[in-house]
């Protein structure tokens, strides 16, 4: 053990171009000077775009042609087959720039604007198109997710690209993402979550605790778990019914096979026919049809001048309910008939209801007109008839009693 660590150390002598000052981590621009001679071969790339892009990159092709031409490497716009193709040519000298233009030309046809697609060619930005159309199977859940992911007004998506500092577009069954590599591993585990069913809102707010965490230096060796926010799912399995499956009962033989096409026609007769009897049963099926449409239209049209049924006077056959009706209004008749004649004869022999008759009328002096109109009125007289005045029935009808006393008083 000691030789090996004195043989390793031995190997160890200070080196002048490597100090305190240097960022081992920082990615130096790649110039001409690095690499005078050119690439030895050449590479190429290509991707189709949609044909509602075709205007649009017709628009900005100039611009995008003059910013790789800086970079040594040609492009072209095919819009016949609909295809964008770049490749290096013998002024190339950096060696990963055909890797961005790849995927430049990969987020022009994801309908990124040609100004911040351009900004692939950095060496600090990175990009990553992740495909959400095979996440979720229901049409419905897909549309409402990726809604989800926007959220009101664009306002979810501006917070992710804010916590990020990714460049976010929602299009189709992808998501484009621009940045850094670091907000890029963050923006994918957000949009694949959101698409399983996670809001963004609960990554949101744990990336917002570890940026204010990340300024603090006393936590920086410390462990996180207990700052941020658990959230659990509540999703309720709902109990299925039970249901019993029955047995079908095993038979060796296979079931029937159904009838074919062919064989259907065979049976109607219909695989026999010509093509001029085929046509001319089209022809007659097709008129009884139009016959049956114009007679369905007719009755529709009739319907508006059919009368409607009114309501008449309920009757016996309605259910016997006029009986028990025309029953109930002669018992209420005979009661009050009833409770009349007994009123008449405890009356006192006073005068029946009503006004006053003439003062001859009730034959004072015995007179055979009085004794009539006395006998009339149900009674022997009033004052001056002698005899109690008898009741009188409805409309006029003389009591039976004051008659009687009528006839008396007249034979006396």
């Amino acid at each position: 053990m000691r030789l090996c660590a004195a043989g390793r150390g031995q190997y160890r002598k200070p080196k002048p171009w490597d100090h305190d000052g240097i960022d081992h981590w920082n990615i130096p621009k790649f110039q001409k000077e690095d690499n005078p001679g050119g690439l030895v071969e050449e590479s190429s790339f290509a991707t189709l775009f949609p044909k509602y892009r075709e205007r649009y990159l017709q628009e900005a092709w100039p611009a995008v042609t003059r910013a790789l031409k800086e970079h040594g490497v040609r492009c072209e716009l095919n819009l016949v087959e609909g295809s964008m193709t770049v490749s290096t040519t013998r002024k190339t000298y950096d060696p990963y720039i055909i890797i961005k233009a790849r995927d430049l030309i990969k987020l022009l046809s994801r309908s990124v604007p040609a100004a911040q697609a351009l900004k692939i060619l950095d060496d600090a930005t990175n990009c990553d198109v992740v495909k959400i159309g095979g996440l979720v199977r229901n049409k419905e859940k897909f549309v409402k997710r990726r809604q989800r992911l926007l959220g009101p007004n664009g306002s979810t998506l501006k917070a992710i690209e804010l916590v990020t500092g990714c460049y976010i577009l929602v299009q189709g069954n992808t998501v484009a993402c621009m940045g850094p590599y670091k907000g890029l591993k963050i923006a994918r585990r957000i949009v694949e979550d959101c698409m399983k069913n996670t809001h963004p809102i609960f990554h949101i707010k744990e990336q917002m605790i570890k940026q204010e965490l990340e300024k603090d230096p006393a936590m920086k060796g410390e462990n996180w778990d207990r700052f941020l926010p658990t959230f659990k799912k509540k999703n309720v399995q709902r109990k299925k019914p039970f249901k019993v499956k029955e047995k079908k009962k095993y038979t060796p033989f296979p079931p029937a096979q159904l009838p074919s096409k062919v064989d259907k026609m065979i049976e109607s007769g219909e695989y026999f026919m010509t093509d001029a009897q085929k046509r001319q049963r089209k022809n007659v099926e097709k008129v009884a049809q139009q016959a049956e449409r114009v007679s369905e239209g007719q009755k529709k049209r009739a319907q508006a001048f059919v009368a409607p049924e009114e309501a008449g006077p309920a009757t016996a056959s309605d259910g016997g309910s006029g009986e028990g009706d025309l029953a109930a209004t002669v018992a209420s008749l005979k009661s009050k008939s009833g409770s009349r004649a007994q009123a008449g004869p405890g009356g006192g022999g006073g005068p029946p209801r009503g006004p006053s008759p003439p003062r001859g009328a009730w034959g004072g002096g015995g007179e055979p007109h009085g004794e009539r109109e006395g006998e009339r009125r149900g009674g022997a007289g009033g004052p001056g008839g002698g005899g109690g005045g008898g009741g009188v029935l409805r409309r006029g009808l003389p009591h039976p009693g004051g008659l009687a006393r009528g006839r008396e008083a007249r034979q006396a």
